[in-house]
């Protein structure tokens, strides 16, 4: 019987097609990984294998760089306003056997770290107010969502590369016009407490220099009572015979020569 189907070339055609399957079910020739420093020669597990047929699996993983996209997520920022984000972060695979056992695929890690994005960003973006991000303080905040997205994202064996805020727009409609309203309040009401400092120690200084001059007048009089006498007189001559043509129904004064505020004009006797 067993002569009978060596003979018969379809039983030899199964057989040899059942041995084709087991070998390759055997059988496998994992590629040789791309060249990393420091590591050693026949430690990247490539090459031929073999493997227990229809019990293990092989699975390909992508050891690039992955992105998983966050689009429109609703953030209300800790000086209540809210906004829409736009943002997306980049992770790469470094535990392979983690990453099967728990997402089973990178599109399965995509979509796991996609919520875990969106927390992130809540959280962060929850405890700062809206204008950091138009700050340089803005790549602080994407440091401190990128870690806390590393501790949840390190249960699937990836590695968080980098995370990035595309936008972050204030929604369309009445809440993007009470918020611009607030903001112009605010920006009023700060001009307004700027300028109120502003005039404050404008008098503060205007009085130190009238206490200055007010000190150095007295020094002087003191020192020379007759010439502060002329200088304050000539101030005064200055005001009233210099100050400009007499405006229409002004008063003209006609004073004596020996009147005593002529006085500087007789001179010492």
């Amino acid at each position: 019987m067993s002569r009978a189907m060596f003979r018969n070339p379809i039983a030899l055609a199964i057989i040899a097609l059942v041995a084709l399957i087991m070998i390759g079910s055997t059988f496998t020739i994992v590629p040789v990984n791309a060249y990393q420093k420091n590591e050693h020669f026949g430690s990247t597990g490539a090459g031929l294998i073999a493997r227990l047929p229809f019990i293990d699996r092989i699975v390909w993983v992508d050891k690039r760089i992955l992105d998983v996209e966050l689009d429109n997520q609703p953030v209300l920022s800790s000086d209540q306003l809210p906004l829409e984000v736009d943002a997306y972060a980049r992770f790469r695979v470094v535990d392979p056997l983690k990453m099967v056992v728990t997402a089973r695929s990178e599109e399965g890690v995509t979509a796991a770290l996609q919520p875990l994005l969106a927390n992130s960003i809540r959280n962060e973006l929850g405890n700062q107010p809206s204008a950091k991000l138009l700050t340089p303080e803005r790549e602080r905040v994407m440091e401190n969502i990128q870690s806390r997205l590393q501790r949840l994202a390190s249960q699937y064996g990836v590695a968080i590369v980098d995370v990035r805020i595309k936008h972050a727009d204030l929604p369309e409609g009445s809440p993007m016009q009470s918020a611009l309203e607030r903001m112009k309040s605010a920006r009023q009401q700060q001009a307004t407490t700027i300028r109120a400092q502003g005039n404050r120690d404008a008098q503060i200084i205007r009085a130190d220099a009238e206490a200055k001059a007010a000190a150095i007048y007295a020094v002087s009089f003191n020192k020379d009572p007759e010439f502060y006498d002329f200088y304050r007189a000539m101030q005064s001559y200055r005001t009233t015979f210099m100050g400009g043509t007499p405006s229409p129904g002004s008063t003209s004064i006609i004073l004596s020569p020996e009147n005593s505020y002529l006085r500087q004009f007789v001179g010492r006797k």
